[in-house]
């Protein structure tokens, strides 16, 4: 079974309790229609199971199939600079089938960052480099599409595109820590 590689650390952007027993990573293409339909999904499970679990987000972008992904990605890594990944990420899926370039930074300016440093950090390479690290561990880690999961390291299976599948999973995750 397919281990996760580097385990999650200081560079993950992550949400939840840091705390809990179990952890959920997304290894996600925020152009993938299929990561697009598991993000209300893990934003209902942040909601509802929130203390129960912790969430870590990997960027895989797949620019072969989605010529916007990358630039998706760097777009929200260029708003965690400015202390706002998870809006960026949100509203990115929210509005996935309208991204370009231009409504990439329309959303920057909806979300009220310094539009020089974000264009800047945008294209730096130290953000390049935090994507292209995502995505290599990925790779390490067996992952060879989007949305893949792992709980507490290990590569999910039962993920079937529904809320059930991943409550399930942390569910059960969290019944075997506790025994």
């Amino acid at each position: 079974m397919s281990k996760l590689k580097p385990a999650v650390n200081s560079a993950d952007h992550h949400q939840g309790n840091v705390n809990a027993s179990v952890v959920l990573v997304e290894y996600g293409d925020l152009q993938c229609p299929y990561c697009g339909r598991a993000h209300p999904l893990i934003k209902r499970l942040l909601k509802e199971k929130g203390n129960d679990f912790h969430f870590v987000f990997r960027n895989f972008p797949l620019q072969e199939i989605h010529p916007y992904a990358y630039a998706a990605a760097m777009s929200a890594e260029a708003a965690g600079k400015q202390g706002k990944y998870w809006e960026m990420h949100d509203l990115i899926f929210e509005h996935q089938k309208m991204l370009d370039s231009n409504f990439l930074s329309s959303l920057a300016r909806r979300i009220g960052l310094d539009m020089a440093i974000f264009a800047s950090d945008s294209e730096s390479e130290e953000l390049q480099a935090k994507v292209d690290g995502d995505f290599e561990s990925g790779i390490r880690s067996g992952v060879n599409g989007t949305p893949t999961f792992f709980i507490n390291g290990s590569l999910m299976l039962t993920y079937d595109e529904t809320y059930e599948s991943l409550r399930d999973a942390i569910l059960f995750e969290s019944t075997v820590k506790q025994h």
